[in-house]
């Protein structure tokens, strides 16, 4: 297995349609960056947002095998506010197609680590298809900043031989989504 260099990330984007809208250079004057990397791909935040409010009820529990969609306050807008030791969910600019034979991991960046803001992407299994729902987490004990359409975490994309049973094989269930999608079954 081994990891994809800028020149190939970029063909696969032109040519296969692998990441739309795709930016071709690094994006880095006065905004968190986002765009093609040596060996990655900077992906950005769009303007939609899920925030963790636990006030909206009498929530003691968050299940992911029956969440509750009311402990989401959903938003929209430039900069999103994630509330002290708490978190919100996004999805990125970005749409994806993985070829077969690719796994890609996502690390969160580091202007917003050092901040104590954590990023969690799962991996984007081989012919996995759609918008990434990001989860966004504010270890600290004050509000934290998060700004839509800038960079916020590196996709890191590795090339094997191609699986017997991809995710688009097996009908996965987060398959094709568009915009923030909730946890399912």
């Amino acid at each position: 297995m081994s990891i994809k260099p800028d020149h190939w990330i970029r063909r696969m984007a032109l040519e296969h349609a692998m990441i739309e809208p795709f930016v071709e250079g690094q994006v880095r004057s006065g905004v968190v960056s986002y765009g093609l990397s040596s060996f990655g791909y900077d992906i950005r935040v769009a303007d939609e947002f899920r925030i963790f409010t636990p006030a909206t009820g009498q929530l003691s529990v968050i299940d992911p095998k029956a969440i509750d969609d009311r402990a989401m306050f959903p938003y929209r807008g430039d900069i999103c506010i994630v509330p002290p030791n708490s978190f919100a969910l996004a999805r990125t600019v970005e749409y994806f197609r993985v070829p077969r034979n690719v796994l890609t991991i996502c690390l969160g960046k580091s202007t917003y680590a050092r901040c104590g803001i954590i990023v969690n992407v799962t991996p984007f299994e081989p012919e996995w298809e759609g918008h990434v729902t990001i989860e966004i987490s504010n270890t600290t004990p004050l509000p934290a900043k998060i700004y839509a359409n800038e960079g916020i975490a590196q996709v890191i994309f590795f090339e094997g031989e191609e699986p017997e049973i991809s995710y688009a094989d097996r009908k996965g269930k987060y398959q094709g989504q568009h915009g923030i999608t909730l946890p399912r079954l």
